[in-house]
């Protein structure tokens, strides 16, 4: 029976690392809350709907980072 394979270090950094940009944006968006509140809420809305999603962004080429080691595709020609 083969062992299965180890997982690299890249994995466990790249968990770490997804773990602190959730908290700095968390951190982020609370700190904002303040300002926010004062909003009508059919503008808070959006604002907080948007936040919640744009964290989302950097992660495609992280995790393509934690996978292969780079954070570009096999697609893209590099000049």
């Amino acid at each position: 029976m083969v062992p299965p394979p180890q997982p690299s270090s890249r994995k466990l950094i790249g968990i770490a690392l997804i773990l602190l940009l959730i908290v700095v944006w968390a951190t982020l968006v609370a700190a904002l809350a303040r300002f926010v509140g004062g909003w009508p809420i059919l503008i808070q809305t959006p604002f907080y709907l948007l936040m919640g999603l744009i964290w989302i962004v950097p992660l495609k080429p992280f995790v393509r980072w934690m996978q292969t080691g780079s954070f570009r595709d096999g697609s893209t020609p590099r000049r």
